[in-house]
């Protein structure tokens, strides 16, 4: 008998009060059809209601896959646990799901990526639930936000501190999803998965396993169907005993504002002088300053923002492949992409299994991050999740605090302040106007790396900025270097809400990095990682 049904039909398998597993990564697979049909049958039928979902990365984007906001209507949405939410620029309307949680309309739950794949893998096996460290002292940690992102969540706590063997420990418990909604490139006719044309596998063999282990059915949206039999049983990513039914959907993009780019689901592999370079200005400093913490043969864990063009400066001096990338989404390898297609990889040495990726950062197996910053705090904590003031234009923490709960060397990205107006060239920095928001302040909105955790964890953490060098020491905040042009007291100390100390061997930045050439980049050697 055939599994494939319509997105209508798929709609009405959703009960009210149903807890729905959603897989995707913005628009990178995410299963749009079907999640517009579940809201559509909402507005004809005011059915199903009161829906839970669990998002992992995030469903949706403002640029066209609506995700998330098909289900964000009052009445059809109870609650969401979420790894991101849809953000973009201000001149765009606010996403629906942000108006629910601001109105507090919705239990809303900002929960790291990693550890919502744990709680999916806990409930598949019947475990009672995730024991972690990660999130300790962020807004994770329950004796802060405990994940909630508005007062309707937190009157019902997802996670609470317990004490195991001695020891302090943050305790999700397991949730069993009823329906889990997964997208693939391929169905056979029995329902065998093969994610061809994707530019990830993200979780859904974890989020199928936890809904079919507790009773519950999996609904599979693809891009066409082939006779059964024809997929090879290596390629073959979620097999037919977990698919109850499949949508097809023959326009699902790939990612956002893409329909299909061959080179990042891995079908061709791109001459390398098909990268643009990064533009030339401030932010390009950034990047290459960060790429100068870098050793040759290091695994690099890479963050949206300004940390993803660093892949771009090494291309440029004549360094690629010195170093591996690997991101949340599963790529390792290759090229990491930047602005709407950031997530993926073109010419990727493999794609892993997000969960499979996030065990990989949760226990520190790489040798660096790089990654960006919102506010950085007295303590040297980070603000990458939240801003009060424009929620929206931040996605949650995704799996930053995943990445950073043990990585061993962290760099975060970002300028000094917001807004302000610079100019890179000729070996020096000029500030022509000084931007209106500091970013070095007393206390950050929130936390989603805890400086005093990563000092206790003995983290080595730099803050990289178009202005200066910073380290985060023992006894404080440190400038280490400060670029060509600029004064240390007005442009740097006073900019800063928080007193920074000053080494005593206050170097300047490499004259070569504010001059639009190859600036003769070397990487450091590797470090012997056992010691």
């Amino acid at each position: 008998m055939s599994k494939v049904i319509t997105a209508e039909a798929a709609a009405r398998l959703v009960r009210s009060g149903d807890i729905v597993s959603i897989s995707s990564s913005s628009a990178l697979g995410c299963p749009d059809r079907i999640l517009a049909a579940i809201g559509e049958r909402f507005e004809r039928e005011g059915q199903p209601r009161n829906l839970t979902t669990l998002n992992p990365i995030a469903a949706g984007d403002m640029y066209g896959v609506k995700g998330i906001d098909h289900l964000a209507r009052p009445g059809l949405l109870a609650r969401t646990l979420a790894g991101s939410y849809p953000s973009g620029p201000s001149s765009l309307p606010m996403p629906d799901v942000w108006r629910m949680i601001v109105e507090n309309q919705v239990e809303a739950y900002n929960i790291p990526s990693g550890i919502l794949f744990d709680m999916h893998r806990d409930a598949a096996a019947k475990r009672p639930g995730v024991l972690t460290r990660v999130g300790m002292g962020t807004f994770v940690d329950p004796d802060l936000q405990g994940c909630a992102m508005n007062a309707a969540a937190a009157a019902r706590p997802v996670v609470r501190k317990v004490s195991f063997d001695g020891e302090d420990w943050l305790y999700f418990p397991a949730i069993a999803p009823r329906v889990a909604i997964i997208r693939a490139t391929t169905a056979d006719e029995a329902g065998n998965l093969g994610y061809e044309h994707e530019g990830a596998l993200l979780g859904g063999i974890d989020q199928a396993l936890a809904a079919r282990n507790n009773g519950g059915i999996v609904i599979a949206q693809v891009k066409r169907v082939v006779k059964s039999g024809t997929l090879r049983p290596h390629d073959v990513r979620v097999p037919c005993n977990l698919v109850d039914y499949v949508v097809v959907d023959p326009d699902q993009w790939q990612t956002t504002q893409t329909p299909y780019d061959p080179a990042i689901s891995g079908e061709i592999t791109l001459p390398m002088d098909a990268f643009e370079p990064t533009p030339w200005g401030p932010e390009k400093v950034i990047a290459r300053r960060a790429a100068m913490e870098l050793a040759h043969g290091y695994a690099a864990n890479l963050g949206f923002g300004i940390s993803a063009n660093v892949p771009r400066v090494l291309l440029e001096e004549g360094l690629h492949g010195e170093v591996t990338w690997a991101i949340e989404q599963g790529a390792v390898g290759g090229m990491p992409l930047l602005g709407f297609a950031f997530g993926c990889a073109s010419n990727a040495d493999a794609i892993v299994a997000s969960p499979h990726q996030f065990t990989y950062f949760q226990g520190g197996g790489f040798d660096i991050a790089l990654l960006s910053f919102l506010q950085v705090d007295a303590d040297g904590s980070v603000n990458v999740s939240r801003l009060a003031s424009k929620p929206y234009l931040t996605a949650g923490c995704g799996g930053f605090v995943d990445i950073t709960a043990h990585a061993r060397r962290i760099v975060f990205s970002g300028f000094f302040t917001a807004g302000a107006q610079l100019e890179a060239g000729g070996g020096r920095l000029a500030i022509l106007r000084e931007g209106r928001t500091r970013k070095f302040v007393q206390t950050a909105e929130q936390i989603t790396f805890s400086g005093r955790v990563g000092r206790e964890r003995g983290q080595r953490v730099t803050y990289v900025t178009e202005r200066c060098v910073i380290d985060l020491l023992d006894d404080g905040l440190t400038v280490r270097e400060i670029a060509p042009g600029v004064d240390l007291q007005r442009d740097i100390l006073d900019q800063a809400e928080i007193a920074l100390k000053v080494a005593p061997d206050l170097r300047q930045m490499d004259a070569a990095l504010f001059t639009d050439a190859p600036f003769g980049l070397r990487l450091k050697p590797r470090e012997n990682r056992h010691d």
